[in-house]
């Protein structure tokens, strides 16, 4: 079990009224739980918050006057892992269950259908089961450059397979791209974690279906997956942007500030737990 305290601080010089959509609070997930949060927003604004029922992401939205606007999301929470079998197997395709089964589609930015030969070429090889998932893994991590600012919204898995650099996002991209190719279901995975060098940032992984459950990896080797603090949970990263804005918008300031602590006993804790919070500076 590890217990962290996340915060995310943004803002925006908001140019024209605008309509905002953020995800950025902890989800509600069975290897979490959020013991407490606050979520606040400057600028005489209304808030409306939804959680999606399909991937368990939590949004609010809320229409933004011009002028400055302040964004600022802190929680603790606690993260817990069960270890992970070497052994799991592929899920046979007759076998992958309906709510799975939508994992293994080509998407906008993982474009499994046109790497399929490639994937075979590589890894079609290899004994299928999670040994395979991680040697797509090391593959990735040694064949691909980090290097920020090296691509941008607009990149998908077959730019990054070509070009052989990206960012945290396009490593998780390209190994749900080659899973996915050699039918093995896959998804993306955005979260809070603490880093070794400064600064912090949104991480993405993957998640696989091996063994008839999902096993997150990281391609960059950058954070423990044990400690990801998730955010957002879909199929490319089109489904968990920790903004959406709709009118004229320039981001000012983004903080994101990630602490472990030793685990302590946390009994009772579930009655800290805040509602959403509006305040004006």
């Amino acid at each position: 079990m590890h217990l962290s305290t996340v915060e995310t601080t943004l803002e925006y010089e908001v140019k024209t009224p605008t309509h905002f959509c953020f995800n950025i609070q902890a989800a509600h997930w069975p290897t979490q739980k959020v013991l407490k949060e606050r979520l606040a927003v400057s600028s005489r604004v209304s808030l409306h918050s939804f959680t999606d029922a399909r991937s368990g992401n939590r949004f609010f939205r809320f229409d933004a006057p011009p002028g400055h606007l302040l964004v600022n999301y802190k929680a603790e929470v606690e993260v817990q892992t069960a270890p992970v079998d070497e052994h799991l197997p592929e899920t046979p395709l007759g076998q992958v269950p309906d709510s799975v089964f939508r994992y293994l589609m080509a998407t906008r930015y993982c474009e499994s259908d046109l790497l399929a030969s490639a994937a075979h070429q590589l890894f079609g090889q290899e004994p299928p089961g999670i040994s395979r998932v991680r040697r797509i893994v090391q593959w990735i991590h040694d064949s691909i450059e980090y290097r920020v600012g090296s691509t941008n919204s607009m990149t998908t898995a077959q730019d990054v397979f070509a070009q052989r650099v990206g960012v945290c996002r396009d490593f998780a991209h390209l190994g749900i791209t080659l899973c996915r190719a050699l039918n093995i279901p896959a998804r993306l995975v955005v979260g809070y974690v603490w880093f070794d060098e400064p600064p912090q940032d949104f991480h993405a992984t993957f998640e696989a279906w091996i063994g008839g459950r999902w096993v997150m990896f990281d391609p960059t080797g950058m954070a423990p997956v044990d400690r990801l603090v998730r955010i957002g949970t879909g199929l490319d990263a089109k489904d968990v942007a920790f903004s959406t804005f709709f009118g004229a918008v320039e981001m000012t300031r983004m903080e994101l500030h990630v602490l472990e602590h030793e685990p302590r006993l946390t009994a009772n804790r579930g009655e800290e737990v805040l509602g959403l919070a509006v305040t004006s500076p």
